[in-house]
């Protein structure tokens, strides 16, 4: 635990230093967030509740992964091997999912903040809404680290990156865009009792899995 905590103030330390990261990242929601407003804006009469659903998730998708991509791409061969000799490779791929986790859950919350400021909010329950928005940013955060993690290995990581965590992420985000569907028609809890369930095994089997496989990553 001591381990994890001290990685996960290396992040935010480094991130604050690097102020124009998290900036950037606010900067590209802010931006497509007014370009789709731009677009929708002459013909609000097409932007129903279910385009509006699909339209803040895939802005949040792209979002997280360019958020996430730099987890391990940023970070500097001898610095790699200054972890490998003083950290445990668990410790270090919990820290990183935990601090993504937090990323994403900042930038989701800013992002929804903003995105129903401009494009209006249709949510009818937002305690459900909000519950999608922490399960999706620790599964969008927790898959793309790992993933981050393997493609570092490769030369064409970006790429890798796309077509490895594509599989993972199209069925979490379709569930996601489900559960959030069932937000905006107020619809009672336990009609998404199995979308909440199925989120958060997707989130705790990506993240035991990132546990046990990293090590034999980070060995290489």
């Amino acid at each position: 635990m001591n381990e994890i905590k001290t990685l996960i103030w290396k992040e935010v330390t480094l991130e604050w230093r690097q102020k124009y990261a998290l900036s950037g990242m606010l900067l590209y929601v802010v931006s497509t967030v007014f370009v789709c407003y731009l677009s929708f804006n002459l013909r609000r009469n097409q932007l129903t509740p279910i385009v509006w659903n699909t339209l803040f998730w895939i802005i949040l998708l792209f979002t997280a992964v360019n958020a996430i991509a730099k987890s391990f791409s940023q970070e500097r061969h001898g610095r790699l091997l200054y972890y490998y000799n003083l950290c445990s490779p668990q410790a270090i791929i919990i820290s990183k999912i935990i601090y993504n986790s937090l990323v994403m859950a900042v930038l989701s919350a800013l992002g929804f903040v903003f995105y129903a400021f401009v494009m209006g909010n249709p949510v009818q329950d937002n305690g459900l809404f909000t519950i999608c928005i922490l399960l999706a940013s620790t599964g969008f955060a927790s898959v793309l680290t790992l993933i981050a993690g393997i493609a570092s290995k490769a030369d064409n990581s970006a790429t890798l990156m796309a077509v490895l965590s594509f599989p993972i992420i199209l069925p979490m985000l379709l569930m996601t865009i489900r559960l959030a569907k069932n937000a905006l028609d107020g619809l009672d809890w336990s009609v998404s009792t199995d979308e909440i369930t199925t989120l958060l095994s997707i989130d705790l089997i990506v993240i035991t899995l990132s546990y046990l496989l990293f090590p034999y990553l980070w060995r290489s």
